[in-house]
């Protein structure tokens, strides 16, 4: 059962048995290493624009604190609820392989209720890379509550590039003046959502946040785009950005002098310091949108003889042509060594044949007289039962494998809990088709895949011809550029329950978004762990009994 808040001395005191257990069991077996973290979430007040908000803290702090990890890490993260409403925390690109329980979305975790916390147990098996985590309930995201995870490589596993210097975690995104509770009260009533007031850059408004730099030497930067809706280009006045990583890939390292980051992305850039000591802008705006939006920080020189001068870098604004040029000139560095010692080229994933094609398209349109949005016409409805556990105990009337067409059929929009079934161990070509005049942008849970193609118009079997079938890059969100497709292949090897979403977050919570059961009958731990010996019990599922320890 999960640990109770007794004015926190009780539960911290569990929490310390629980650690110590953890670390024996580590010793004994020895295991991959353990990362203990314990986070206690609040409200607090938030002046990122200039006006005071209610924001969502993590240990008092906004954003909240970066996990470090090295590949195959166990972090034991013990999360305390101390807001008045349910919480949950997911983690944008740890794969959770073979344990989707611990995913922290609606259809797989139950909510942590007010007062109460609940243990994390994650494992960042076989990955590197740069990533972040989110609350996923309701709008939180709009209040904060989110921060970086850094995944480093093992020791004497080879890095493409020298040590930099500093790394440094640079989250972005769009932000409301508005709390979260009266963006959510709005998207409730059945009303789209207005644009936003601003751009954040680790949670600071204009020339709010500032990156230190030495002069001649090179720095690492993370950058996510944690925001709601919206495409930034991210730009540093007279500097190059040479991309390194993207989502757990090591890139060609190809030198850009702004690159377009959409919502839910990662990329990892090194920055070298060599220009005349000075301060220069750090430029964020929004792109494809007629009202364009810009923030600025400052990367700083140690030795620097003045403050920024003159205006902000420009940059692209509504060009397409220009994005997707560069997100086709993203690719893997095939020689360079993953998670593991072996090339990342190793794989030959363009040689592989597919067991199904998935094409998937979004819509937009009113239900009961209220704005919803759908994939495949289906809007997805949350039951009060987490799918994943209505799976484990074989509960009836939560959902229905095959409740969302793999096709689009052009019917009407309606409402239902959306679930695709998909076999364990097969290899599927997904296609995005975007008919709308909006970026779109997809993040699929447990998994890394391959962006083959994308290109305007409708996709065809014949744009097969134009795949990149050797070195397309391999991570867990995509862009769909407005009346366009965008082609994924990906290795279904996770067993689980994994949500396929729209990024857009007002789109994802009014039903642009469904589940993808990964099945197979078979019972090892080898294919899938076990449900959680603390898992939270909700729903239909209350009262039941999870399993021995």
């Amino acid at each position: 059962m999960p640990l109770k808040l007794e004015g926190g001395a009780a539960a911290f005191g569990s929490f310390l048995v629980l650690c110590v257990g953890f670390s024996l069991l580590a010793v004994t077996l020895a295991e991959d290493p353990y990362r203990f973290f314990n986070w206690n979430v609040t409200y607090g007040d938030i002046y990122p624009l200039g006006v005071r908000q209610r924001g969502i803290l993590i240990n008092g702090q906004f954003p909240g604190p970066d996990i470090h990890s090295v590949t195959n890490d166990n972090l034991i993260i013990n999360v305390f609820n101390s807001l008045d409403e349910p919480f949950l925390l997911s983690w944008n690109g740890i794969q959770q392989r073979r344990n989707s329980y611990e995913d922290g979305v609606l259809g797989t975790t139950c909510p942590i209720p007010p007062g109460r916390n609940f243990t994390y147990i994650l494992q960042v098996k076989d990955q590197i890379g740069s990533f972040y985590y989110f609350p996923s309930l309701n709008f939180h995201k709009a209040a904060g509550g989110f921060g970086g995870i850094r995944i480093l490589s093992r020791p004497r596993i080879p890095v493409p590039f020298p040590d930099p210097a500093g790394d440094y975690t640079v989250l972005i995104g769009d932000w409301y003046k508005s709390n979260h509770t009266t963006l959510k009260a709005h998207l409730d009533r059945g009303k789209k959502l207005p644009l936003p007031d601003g751009i954040l850059i680790n949670g600071r408004g204009p020339t709010g946040a500032s990156l230190n730099v030495e002069q001649g030497k090179t720095y690492r930067l993370r950058i996510s785009n944690v925001g709601l809706q919206h495409s930034l280009n991210f730009r540093i006045q007279n500097h190059k950005l040479k991309l390194v990583e993207v989502e757990g890939t090591h890139t060609l390292q190809t030198t850009y002098s702004s690159l377009d980051v959409h919502v839910g992305q990662s990329y990892s850039v090194l920055v070298t310091a060599d220009q005349p000591a000075h301060d220069y802008y750090i430029v964020v705006s929004t792109r494809f949108n007629y009202k364009i939006l810009t923030t600025t920080g400052v990367l700083h020189y140690s030795n620097s003889a003045g403050q920024v001068s003159g205006p902000p870098p420009g940059g692209p604004t509504i060009q397409i042509d220009w994005s997707l040029n560069q997100a086709r000139s993203i690719r893997t560095n095939l020689t360079a060594s993953g998670p593991r010692p072996n090339p990342q080229g190793s794989y030959h994933y363009g040689l592989i044949n597919t067991t199904k094609t998935i094409i998937l398209a979004s819509s937009a349109g009113q239900v009961n007289r209220k704005q919803r949005y759908a994939i495949n016409s289906v809007s997805y409805v949350a039951p009060d039962t987490p799918l994943k556990l209505a799976d484990y105990f074989k509960i009836s009337g939560v959902f229905r494998a095959g409740s969302i067409s793999d096709r689009p059929y052009g019917g009407g929009i309606y409402l239902d809990t959306a679930v695709l079934q998909a076999d364990y161990r097969s290899f599927v070509e997904i296609v995005f088709q975007n008919n709308e005049n909006i970026v779109q942008s997809y993040h699929l849970d447990g998994y890394s895949f391959f962006v083959v193609g994308m290109d305007g118009g409708q996709w065809t079997t014949s744009s097969r011809n134009g795949y990149n079938l050797r070195d397309a890059v391999a991570r867990c969100t995509t862009q769909v550029y407005p009346y366009s497709w965008t082609a994924i292949y990906v290795a279904l090897d996770n067993v689980g329950m994994w949500n396929l979403r729209s990024e857009f977050w007002a789109r994802q919570y009014l039903g642009q978004q469904f589940y993808l059961r990964v099945y197979t009958d078979s019972t090892s731990i080898r294919d899938e762990f076990p449900i959680p010996k603390n898992a939270l019990l909700c729903g239909k599922a209350s009262g039941r009994h999870t399993r021995p320890l």
